[in-house]
């Protein structure tokens, strides 16, 4: 069962954690490739503020982006913005949202997100973080997969192996952790399930296309490929 008010008390935290890190940066760390392909640090953070924005809007039944195309122009038109400027917006845009989650409501009904995609309210805590935690480390200023809290870490690779779950490039796939976790995708594409063991860090980087797998063992065939999230 989802515990939404845990999760907002765990986003808070990793908020926390990415706002004291981000407030060594200056304009040039700003300015500095991210991770993410395109992307430098300072396309990262602005997507971040208006996550944080879009998801109020949700909060509030509202649509998440007016459109695809105003979402990617916020993001380059806050990209180049001074550090000054893009810490204040993270922070404020973060406390937007918390405040907006303190509000009395009915947790348990369906929200629209992007794209026409559907959850229950009580997730977006737990989406929201995500975003905070991996975007975190896609800054590349510190903080890496293996930082992730592992109570987060199982979440999210059940949370993504439920996205891929039938999908019909993928096949059955069984994901077993070192500590004994295990969960299963896939399964449209036919073929011999693949069976893929390794640490929860490398699960869940290959899953969410942080890392190539490369750390992974595989029985039954080679490494399945995954769609672009």
């Amino acid at each position: 069962m989802i515990d939404h008010a845990h999760d907002l008390d765990a986003l808070r935290e990793a908020t926390d954690r990415l706002l004291g890190a981000t407030q060594k940066l200056d304009d040039a760390a700003f300015a500095a490739p991210s991770r993410l392909p395109g992307w430098s640090r300072g396309h990262v953070v602005a997507h971040l503020s208006r996550n944080a924005d879009a998801l109020v809007n949700v909060l509030r039944d509202r649509p998440m982006y007016a459109d695809s195309e105003t979402r990617d122009r916020d993001i380059e038109r806050g990209a180049p913005r001074p550090s000054a400027e893009q810490l204040a917006d993270l922070a404020d845009s973060a406390a937007r949202l918390m405040e907006a989650a303190s509000v009395p409501a009915d947790w348990s009904r369906t929200v629209t997100l992007r794209n026409g995609v559907t959850d229950s309210a009580s997730r977006i805590p737990f989406r929201r973080r995500v975003e905070v935690e991996l975007h975190h480390v896609d800054l590349g200023i510190g903080y890496e997969l293996e930082d992730l809290p592992d109570e987060f870490a199982g979440r999210e690779i059940a949370f993504l192996a439920e996205r891929f779950a039938g999908h019909p490039d993928v096949v059955a796939t069984e994901l077993t952790a070192d500590d004994g976790r295990s969960w299963s995708t896939g399964g449209g594409a036919g073929g011999a399930t693949a069976v893929v063991r390794g640490t929860a860090t490398e699960l869940l980087g290959w899953l969410c296309g942080r890392r190539d797998g490369s750390a992974l063992t595989v029985g039954g065939g080679t490494l399945p490929v995954l769609p672009p999230l």
